[in-house]
């Protein structure tokens, strides 16, 4: 299961279509890419640090995966996540996901970044007009991994 955590810069079209070549099994690809924007509850961000522990942060990038490819029948999943410092308009994160259909594959997505957003070690700081600060968990974020409840599993 490809996962990289990696200061690099990726190209998401590359990678799709490395993630998807010479499969004809392949009839859906769904895919999310999460961009860094110069604004945050309000005040302008001139930079985003995202920091991780390595390792530990791939480790729990793999589970999301496993846990999404146990719940849908989809064929691969991508993980691409960035850290260090990030200017608004960068690339953060992108999510593939492969299946033979497009409905398994939009809810692994989804599922993914939502999992991504809640479980997965990174911390967030920003730059800011008033200095840096450490951006905490949402509540929306946690709402919408909590609606993948295992009684809402598909299978």
């Amino acid at each position: 299961m490809p996962v990289r955590v990696q200061r690099e810069d990726f190209d998401a079209g590359a990678e799709i279509a490395k993630l998807r070549a010479n499969d004809p099994r392949v009839g859906a690809v769904a895919s999310f890419i999460g961009v860094a924007r110069d604004t945050n509850d309000g005040e302008r961000v001139a930079a985003m640090t995202l920091e991780h522990y390595p390792g530990m942060t791939e480790r729990a990038l793999e589970d999301i995966v496993a846990q999404a490819k146990r719940r849908w029948n989809v064929i691969e999943i991508l993980v691409i996540h960035r850290v260090g410092e990030l200017k608004p308009l960068d690339q953060i994160v992108l999510v593939a996901v492969t299946g033979s259909h497009r409905g398994e594959a939009f809810a692994a997505c989804e599922f993914v970044m939502d999992y991504l957003k809640t479980e997965a070690p990174f911390w967030k700081k920003e730059s800011t007009p008033s200095g840096t600060r450490w951006v905490e968990a949402r509540e929306a974020d946690a709402a919408a991994r909590d609606r993948w409840t295992e009684r809402n599993a598909p299978r």
